[in-house]
């Protein structure tokens, strides 16, 4: 199984949406990128931590390939939008994916700049980080599954 990790704003959509890739064997609700050793769901939320909300996802690379699962993550939040994602305000719920090895910030960086030439944020322009993996935080329980638990919709965002 090989692993990546994106962050693009609140991490149960973000979840939801992996989860319906074959080949996904696994997406984990997280926190990553943060300057604390350990930390919390409330701590990340105010925002003090430098954690950004993230999902860690494990796949078969025989199923489904990084660049698909780049492509899933670029479709489903607006790269546009500087820490923030719709109403979640704040560098927790920033565009960032964070690179596992050289061969996936490489196709990061050219996915974002194929994404960039294509026009379709027109002139704005893609915040998107793209830095080295850090330690990953697994969030509490309850944010597992969030929305199948509480049976509500996905909370894609229309852009």
């Amino acid at each position: 199984m090989a692993i990546a990790t994106f962050g693009a704003g609140c991490f149960w959509g973000v979840e939801y949406f992996f989860k319906q890739i074959e080949g996904v064997d696994s997406a984990t609700c997280g926190y990553m990128g943060g300057n604390d050793a350990t930390t919390t769901y409330e701590e990340v939320k105010a925002g003090a931590t430098g954690h950004a909300e993230v999902v860690q996802v494990e796949f078969d690379e025989q199923a489904v390939s990084f660049d698909e699962l780049l492509a899933v993550f670029w479709s489903n939040h607006n790269p546009t939008q500087l820490n923030m994602q719709g109403g979640d305000i704040g560098n927790q719920y920033r565009s960032c994916i964070f690179f596992h090895n050289s061969e996936q910030k490489a196709q990061a960086e050219a996915s974002k700049l194929a994404l960039t030439r294509s026009g379709k944020w027109g002139l704005r322009h893609i915040v998107t980080e793209i830095v080295p993996v850090l330690t990953f935080h697994q969030a509490e329980d309850y944010h597992q599954n969030y929305l199948e638990k509480n049976e509500l919709p996905s909370c894609h965002l229309t852009y």
